[in-house]
Parts: C-alpha cells; sequence; structure tokens
C-alpha cells in the first residue's frame, strides 16, 4: 500500500496539484485504506497539528513583515544599506544583500523580504545597467537568508517538532547567516568587476550615522525579539505579537508612511500567505500521523542504523534529501512530516538537535530559489520580467555560497554552537 500511496503523491504532484492538497489527498486515502479507522480521524489531525501556541507565530511575524513593506520601512533599510555598501563594486547588488540580512532580523519570513525589497530593488538595479539575471538572481538567493538569521519561522516550526530551544536556535542561525551574507557579497564583488557594474558616491561617515538614525527604531526590532528571546523575557509567539505592534506603531506614528486604510490590505495579504503555510502544517500533520501508523520512523531508524555507519554520511545523505524535498514542498511541511523520522537516527549519532536544526532549515531555504517549488524565485521572476528558468540560471552562483556555508557548519558545528554555548555560559 505503501508503495501505492508513493505513486499517487507524485502523480499530483505532477499534474500541477498544489502540494498541501496533495499531502491532503494521499493522508485522506491512506487513512481510508486501513480498518477500523474512520476518515474524520484526518480533519481532527489536521485541526490538532494547528492547535499550538507556538503556530501563532506564523502569522504574526508574516504581519510585522507586510507592516514593514507598506510603511515603507524597508525602503528605509535600503538607503542605509546604500550609503554603507553603495561604494563597494557592484554597490546595488551588495546593497541588496545587506538590506535582506537586516530585514531578516525583523520578519523571519523570506517572501515577504523578496516582494518588498524586490520591488525596489530589481528595477533599480536594471535601471542601473545591472542585467536582468543579476538583479533577480541576487534578490531570490539573498531573501533565503530571511530563514537563517533570526528570527526566523521555520526555526520555530522545528523548535516545536523536535522539543528544541527557540533561543539557542535563534543564536545559532546568526553566525551562518553572517556567512552566507558575506559569501554572496564577495561573489557579487567579482562579478561586478568583470560586468563593470557601476558603483555609488562615496557617502560621508555623517550622513551615514544620520541614515542609521533615521532607521534606529526600525532595527531595533531586532535587538527587541532576539533579545527578548534568548533572555527568556518572552516567547517566540509572543516576540512576533510585539513585534507586530511595535512595527505599526512606529510606522503609523513614527515615520507616519502607514495610513488606517492600508490596514485592510495588509491584513487580507497577511491571511492568505499565513493560511497557504498553515494549511499545509496541518494536512502534513494528518499524513504524518498515517506514516507513524505504518511505523515509517522506525523503518527509516532501522534503515540508518543497519545501512549508515558514519556520522558524516547521515549528514550527507539528510542534506541530500532536504534538498530534494525542498524543491517541492514548503519548509514547514517538510519538517512536520520528515524531523520525527530522521530525530531518533540523529540522536543515535550525538547530533544536537540545534545542529541538526539549522542544517534541515538551511537546506530547506535553498528550495525557496529552486523550481518548481521556489517561492522566492517565483516573485522575483515575475517582478524582473523573466522566465523561471532563466532566473534560476542566474541564481545558482549564489546558491552554492549557501551550500557551500550549509557543508561548513555540518562539519564544523562549532560554527553553530558558539553563541548558544557562549549565551549559557553568561547566563
Amino acid at each position: 500500500m505503501g508503495y501505492l500511496l508513493a505513486a499517487l503523491f507524485i502523480i499530483l504532484l505532477v499534474i500541477g496539484v498544489p502540494i498541501a492538497f496533495v499531502i491532503g489527498i494521499v493522508a485522506l486515502v491512506g487513512m481510508m485504506t486501513i480498518e477500523d479507522i474512520p476518515e474524520v480521524i484526518v480533519p481532527m489531525n489536521m485541526v490538532n497539528g494547528l492547535d499550538s501556541f507556538v503556530l501563532l507565530a506564523v502569522p504574526l511575524f508574516i504581519l510585522a513583515a507586510n507592516l514593514m513593506n507598506s510603511g515603507k520601512i524597508s525602503e528605509k533599510m535600503i538607503d542605509l544599506a546604500l550609503a554603507i555598501v553603495g561604494p563597494l563594486k557592484g554597490g546595488l547588488a551588495q546593497a541588496n544583500v545587506l538590506v535582506s540580512m537586516m530585514f531578516a532580523g525583523v520578519s523571519g519570513a523570506a517572501q515577504a523580504d523578496t516582494a518588498g525589497t524586490g520591488k525596489v530593488l530589481i528595477p533599480s538595479m536594471l535601471k542601473n545597467g545591472y542585467d536582468k539575471e543579476t538583479a533577480v538572481g541576487v534578490t531570490a538567493a539573498s531573501s533565503t537568508v530571511g530563514v537563517v538569521i533570526p528570527p526566523s519561522i521555520p526555526m520555530i516550526i522545528f523548535a516545536g517538532v523536535a522539543n528544541a530551544s527557540v533561543g539557542a536556535l535563534f543564536l545559532g542561525g546568526i553566525i551562518p547567516g553572517i556567512l552566507i551574507g558575506l559569501g554572496m557579497m564577495i561573489l557579487i564583488y567579482f562579478i561586478s568587476m568583470k560586468r563593470g557594474y557601476p558603483t555609488f558616491k562615496r557617502v560621508h561617515l555623517k550622513e551615514i550615522g544620520k541614515k542609521f538614525l533615521d532607521t534606529f527604531p526600525a532595527l531595533l526590532t531586532i535587538v527587541i525579539i532576539i533579545g527578548g528571546i534568548t533572555t527568556g523575557v518572552f516567547t517566540a509567539t509572543e516576540s512576533a505579537a510585539i513585534a507586530s505592534i511595535y512595527t505599526f506603531f512606529i510606522s503609523m506614528f513614527y515615520y507616519k508612511t502607514l495610513k488606517f486604510k492600508d490596514l485592510p490590505k495588509i491584513i487580507f495579504d497577511t491571511l492568505s500567505l499565513s493560511a497557504l503555510s498553515l494549511f499545509a502544517l496541518a494536512t502534513a500533520s494528518a499524513l504524518g500521523e498515517l506514516l507513524s501508523y505504518y511505523q515509517f520512523g522506525a523503518m527509516a531508524q532501522e534503515f540508518f542504523t543497519e545501512n549508515v555507519s558514519a556520522k558524516w554520511l547521515f549528514l550527507l545523505l539528510i542534506i541530500g534529501f532536504f534538498l530534494i524535498v525542498g524543491t517541492f514542498m514548503d519548509s514547514i511541511p517538510a519538517m512536520i512530516l520528515f524531523v520525527p523520522i530522521i530525530l531518533p537516527a540523529s540522536e543515535a549519532f550525538g547530533i544536537d538537535p540545534v545542529h541538526l536544526g539549522l542544517i534541515v532549515v538551511i537546506t530547506l531555504a535553498v528550495g525557496l530559489s529552486t523550481p518548481p517549488y521556489g517561492l522566492c524565485l517565483l516573485i522575483a521572476s515575475k517582478i524582473g520580467d523573466m522566465s523561471v528558468e532563466r532566473s534560476f540560471i542566474a541564481v545558482v552562483p549564489y546558491l552554492l555560497i549557501i551550500l557551500i556555508v550549509l557543508l561548513l557548519i555540518a562539519f564544523v558545528p562549532g560554527i553553530v554552537s558558539f553563541l548558544p554555548d557562549l549565551m549559557a555560559e553568561g547566563s
């Protein structure tokens, strides 16, 4: 029966059925083949899968990102980033990466970064002589940093699934996120040297200071969120609520760039994007119950125990597996389905849950810029008016940077554990 369900899964994907519905259909069909288990168990598991306080953080962080974009805060971050790195070769592309790193520290949603900064930076890069490939490739790839640098919605989901510390995951993601960003900026420098991309006029330090002070209230959100969670002042969900309220007030009353008439559209966009993620999570919970019935987790653990003798080989298999999964599935349902399956084997190899979490999150982040699912790639290619095929070719060099950093943290776990351990020693 398992092979038939796998075939059904593949067929539905191939004919273009949305992944959330594919998961739900397979779960329902699978449950219908089991005697003495009523089909109502599927919607029950879907509801139970969403019955979690931590999941409230998903729509709240998306709301914070939408408020920032509508309140033009992301544009202020772009101005600051341009002032800092604009004089470098390929300054506008460098700023694209830097602003993604700053935006990542507030929203935790990569696709919100792509939409918000891409609408400003892609047209601006094209106007300043960049080709479409560079404009779209840099925007799509740099946006994936949004799920690595805290706060991160996928990290929150992983923490709930694997019973890991959200604070430790957030701290563990800071250095890898910075390494990815710096790696992309170095790559952009050499590409810009080769293609002759322009630089911006050097900005006086005093002017940078003014722009920093203007952007500081927005950047303070990062300190509030990360500081509050890592010190235990509030939970991830509470931090998402505070981030939403804070960004609303600074956009509405400090910057005065947000109007009450903008709120209905912001709320509608937030609900639409949240529903997409949470419905996929709900159906993944139902399918997870089916996999548990067939003892898929026990079979996977037995496979790894009998066939994989080295920790390094296990890590490579996990990376390869989630690279494939990430091409057609969002990170949230992917983690709900597969993290419980690999977790026992991971513990048997002595892999720390925080280390595993960063590996899984970064690997799945690559899928945000790879077809057919890649939301960041789809958004950036649409803004840049370029085919998905050309966009993917353009994004590949930047994805290689992510993969290099991924392998680095996989085999040098101290990169991930340094800040969490340092924080633990100081507390």
